[in-house]
């Protein structure tokens, strides 16, 4: 797979998929530039990388600042004079009845789902026209492939990640890969978002019966980012066998 010396920028990455994934591909021999909000978190990652004999570096990222956007892809740059993929994961669930009129939990997964993508490509992109190659990798939900009550406005945000993600594709021209990864329920701490205490309730108990690890998800962007760079792989869903 052609994964060893590439550099990869990873938001949300102190937890869950992000957490995951930077291991995983640390240990294939990339060089991850890890973003997340809680400073702590990135620290002990990127000690836990470097330590196994990786190669890592960190910065405090709020998705929805297209500075530190541009601050994490400018570190990359600065460190390992490429960027080779950029992974948007960062996201947040806020779970709830659309009558339920939660306005402030709306404009949060827009700010943090939808527009931390777009600003994600866009600190990533000039990097990759520069340079003639790149790879975009979205981390979407299977919550947009099935719509169910209470995940309405979540599955929109997820929804506009997928109709930009296959725009920027064909746009791109094979200049540079695109990738969306829908994972359906993994074992993270997304639900942690939800505010009704009955519905977070009842997300935990279904992640903890059904969720399956986000190994697998980070064993995805593996694959996707592991092909010949004339191969592009478009849309990859990864969910239990159980799940509906």
């Amino acid at each position: 797979m052609e994964i060893k010396g590439k550099v990869i920028a990873i938001t949300g990455a102190s937890s869950g998929i992000g957490e995951a994934t930077a291991l995983m591909l640390a240990g294939m021999g990339a060089k991850v530039v890890l973003g997340a909000r809680r400073e702590d978190r990135l620290r002990s990652l990127v000690d836990r990388i470097v330590t196994g004999g990786g190669e890592a570096v960190s910065s405090v990222t709020d998705v929805k600042r297209p500075a530190d956007l541009n601050s994490l892809i400018k570190l990359a740059m600065e460190e390992y004079g490429r960027l080779d993929v950029m992974i948007n994961n960062a996201g947040i669930s806020k779970l709830s009845r659309i009558d339920a009129l939660d306005v402030d939990g709306w404009e949060e997964m827009i700010d943090v789902n939808l527009k931390g993508v777009l600003y994600g490509i866009a600190a990533a992109l000039p990097v990759f026209k520069q340079q003639g190659s790149g790879h975009v990798i979205n981390i979407i939900s299977t919550s947009g492939i099935k719509i169910v009550p209470i995940q309405g406005v979540y599955a929109a945000t997820k929804n506009a990640v997928r109709t930009i993600s296959e725009a920027l594709r064909q746009e791109s021209n094979g200049a540079y890969r695109v990738t969306g990864i829908s994972p359906g329920y993994i074992q993270t701490e997304l639900v942690d978002g939800i505010e009704d205490p009955d519905l977070k309730a009842a997300a935990k108990e279904r992640m903890s019966s059904l969720g399956i690890s986000p190994d697998a998800i980070a064993s995805a962007v593996a694959f996707a980012i592991g092909q010949p760079s004339s191969v592009d792989v478009g849309d990859i869903v990864v969910r239990p066998a159980a799940q509906d």
